[in-house]
């Protein structure tokens, strides 16, 4: 994994440096003290992933799925107390995601390399919350942007919170939605007389750009059943509409044929959880958590998950996780070489067969009162790795670090 850019660093010790000159607060006539907007903490995360295959979708349901991609992501929080008493908490998240795709690089074979074999996906946010503080209680607005080589996308969310008088129940609510426009990219051999290869570089053909709209909600309520045990219970309904197949997949029929990946052009997916916590005592906690899965293209998955917090003492934790996941796949689906001729919509994505797989793993929690390292600004450190196994033939290795600074 690739060091920590010291540049980063550099910025968080510049904000802080800033924040430690600021002057004492002064009283209007209104007896109203003002605040400075203060840094509250600044978040890295930094990930590693991996994955190997023989069921790329690019061609057909054969052929290499070999990815990697680094990912990155910085958010900085900070917030001031307004005139009315409210917190406002402003977040700003940058990521940064670079990958490689053996399996794109066979979008045009003939090349010497596809333009989508490698890219970087850039994805900026912006949050704003205004909580009451003594309740708990607050809302809140996103606005987000995406850009990657064939697609763009502009998303917009709220969120809502609310909780009980005696704290024990907590509701919130999100709403989301991501306008999308994506390059329609076609694999080589079945692109239409003077239809470009979207690479912008060497190729001015025209190629057609469509939309994929995403709308999205979220209804969760949290309650505290007994001083060791807390249960949440999630529903998060979403729709889709627009180009959802991916016209650079390959699809292969019992008659010989070739055609590009076709589904509907609508989606409803409808995801149920459940989680429990449950504090054994001071250095042992379990979480469970159990979600269905159901869609209209025929998608029925069930997933079932269990991690143990073992703290060693207040600072430093390892938790191992499991989880479990089995999937009924789309009517849509086959392997390569036997859709049916007749068929309107089909595809030999893997993603959406039925399968089943493992994932486990384990993290790793630093958070000394001293600072991770006698570094006292750097309030956490956590390090984690997981290791995937799909029933397809899929596996797939993570590592992530998260440093928190305060």
């Amino acid at each position: 994994m690739r060091k920590i850019y010291l540049g980063v660093l550099a910025l968080y010790l510049g904000i802080l440096s800033s924040h430690a000159q600021t002057t004492q607060p002064v009283k209007d006539t209104t007896n109203y003290e003002t605040r400075k907007l203060k840094l509250d903490e600044v978040n890295f995360v930094s990930g590693y992933y991996h994955q190997n295959g023989n069921n790329s979708a690019v061609t057909g349901g054969i052929g290499t799925e070999n990815l990697t991609d680094f990912a990155n992501t910085l958010d900085i929080q900070m917030s001031k107390v307004g005139r009315n008493g409210r917190k406002n908490t402003f977040t700003f998240e940058l990521g940064i995601d670079h990958y490689t795709s053996a399996s794109s690089d066979k979008i045009d074979p003939y090349s010497i390399s596809s333009a989508s074999r490698q890219d970087t996906r850039v994805y900026p946010s912006l949050n704003w919350t205004s909580s009451n503080e003594k309740t708990g209680n607050a809302f809140g607005f996103t606005g987000s942007y995406s850009h990657e080589f064939d697609y763009q996308s502009r998303g917009l969310g709220f969120n809502l919170t609310r909780v009980s008088k005696d704290k024990n129940t907590q509701f919130d609510f999100k709403l989301q939605a991501f306008l999308d426009t994506w390059k329609v990219i076609l694999p080589v051999e079945l692109r239409p007389p003077g239809y470009g290869s979207g690479s912008g570089h060497d190729d001015n053909r025209p190629v057609d750009y469509k939309p994929r709209n995403s709308f999205s909600a979220s209804f969760s309520l949290s309650q505290v059943l007994s001083t060791r045990l807390q249960a949440l219970f999630i529903v998060e309904p979403s729709y889709q509409k627009g180009l959802l197949a991916t016209k650079y997949q390959r699809d292969y029929f019992t008659d010989g044929s070739e055609r590009v990946e076709n589904l509907p052009d609508g989606r409803y997916k409808l995801p149920i959880g459940v989680r429990f916590n449950y504090f054994l005592d001071d250095h042992f906690v379990i979480r469970t958590f159990y979600r269905y899965y159901m869609d209209n293209w025929g998608i029925r998955a069930h997933t079932a998950e269990i991690e143990v917090p073992i703290k060693f003492s207040s600072f430093v934790s390892v938790s191992p996780f499991y989880r479990y996941n089995t999937q009924v796949g789309t009517r849509y689906f086959a392997p390569y070489g036997q859709h049916d001729p007749t068929a309107v919509y089909y595809t030999s994505d893997y993603d959406l067969s039925s399968m089943h797989s493992n994932f486990v793993g384990a993290n790793l929690r630093l958070s000394p009162p001293n600072g991770v390292f006698g570094w006292q600004h750097l309030n956490t450190l956590e390090l984690r790795y997981g290791h995937y196994m799909r029933s397809t033939g899929l596996n797939s290795d993570i590592v992530t670090l998260a440093l928190k600074f305060k």
